[in-house]
């Protein structure tokens, strides 16, 4: 290199001099300074303090009465040992034996598996069904349609179960006066309906499943509203008919939240007991109870208090398999979306 290229090149750069009173790495013009760690692990735990009343609250509600389930279940707890006045002897597994070796327990379970299993079809194939229509009605009808879902959804259980009683009483009822008419035939005046379990049961299905298809219905409608109508379009541009659509289109969008609502369906009406209860004035027979209504008879009318904990620690392992289904499919639809 020669002494013109040496001129024409300039001096070279001249770094900056360094600040003494200044250690660690400076940081460039225009970057953002990293926030110090303290307050990084402030703002990280900021989330879990606002939650931590929450938690606090669940755990007074849930997690200390199942404990106490828990507790009672391995024990052989009466009514004065209950109050304090007598002792609490542990008998291990012996109530799980008894409970687990009794017909009457398997025959509760079976009838309980029965109804929870007719409940959840005809609440999700009349929820589907309603969501479905709700797509073709026009604005203001559909408006109105939810408005008396979500009015028949906020109405209490104890106000329900008074308006079916009054459906389905033997004297004055609105199901008798109705087949009465229409048949013809005057004998459907003054018929009990819940004489016969079968037909009992088919008045408490309707209560549940009229309380049940509002939730379903506004939430699969929600869920059809994001399916592409571009797709549907072009599936039926191809040929595809009404029922190829639904099934190659729409059901793949829908069905993560099919599922779920279903799962939390069967939760739901495998734990009915309000409904029972109310519509059989507060006394139950035999016949009519479920694994609440049973493990509730056990500990108080029977005042088998650790019989019915064991119950209730048992209903609550059957679920607990179903609760584990639901949270893989929130964990998956997380993953999806």
């Amino acid at each position: 290199m020669t002494a013109a290229d040496t001129k024409a090149a300039g001096p070279p750069p001249v770094s900056a001099p360094r600040d003494p009173g200044k250690r660690g790495p400076q940081t460039p013009a225009g970057a953002v300074a990293p926030r110090p760690r303290k307050q990084r692990r402030r703002g990280e735990l900021l989330p879990y303090l606002l939650i931590l009343p929450a938690i606090v609250a669940i755990a007074a509600v849930y997690v200390y009465p199942l404990g106490k389930t828990v507790v009672m279940s391995f024990q052989d707890m009466g009514r004065a040992a209950l109050w304090g006045n007598g002792e609490t002897p542990w008998v291990g597994f012996e109530q799980f034996s008894n409970i687990l070796g009794d017909p009457e327990f398997w025959s509760v379970t079976g009838r309980t598996v029965v109804f929870m299993t007719v409940c959840v079809v005809l609440t999700m194939g009349i929820g589907l069904l309603i969501a479905l229509m709700m797509l073709r009605l026009s604005t203001w009808v559909r408006l109105t349609l939810t408005v008396a879902l979500i009015a028949a959804w906020s109405l209490p259980l104890m106000v329900a179960a008074s308006v079916f009683r009054w459906f389905a009483d033997s004297d004055y009822g609105l199901i008798n006066t109705l087949l009465s008419d229409v048949t013809g035939d005057e004998s459907w005046l003054g018929h009990n309906w819940f004489l016969d379990p079968w037909q009992g049961f088919g008045v408490i299905t309707l209560l549940v499943v009229w309380g049940a298809v509002p939730f379903v219905v506004i939430t699969m409608y929600a869920a059809l509203t994001q399916v592409p109508k571009e797709l549907e379009e072009a599936a039926a541009l191809d040929g595809a008919s009404v029922g190829g659509v639904f099934r190659f289109v729409t059901w793949p969008v829908i069905k993560p939240v099919f599922i779920m609502v279903t799962t939390l369906s069967v939760i739901w009406d495998f734990n009915v007991f309000g409904q029972i209860w109310l519509l059989r004035g507060n006394k139950p027979e035999p016949e009519y109870e479920t694994l609440g209504l049973y493990s509730f008879s056990k500990a108080f009318a029977s005042t088998s208090f650790s019989q019915g904990s064991a119950i209730a620690l048992i209903t609550v392992l059957m679920l607990s398999g179903v609760a584990v289904y639901y949270l893989r499919q929130l964990i998956k639809t997380g993953e999806v979306e």
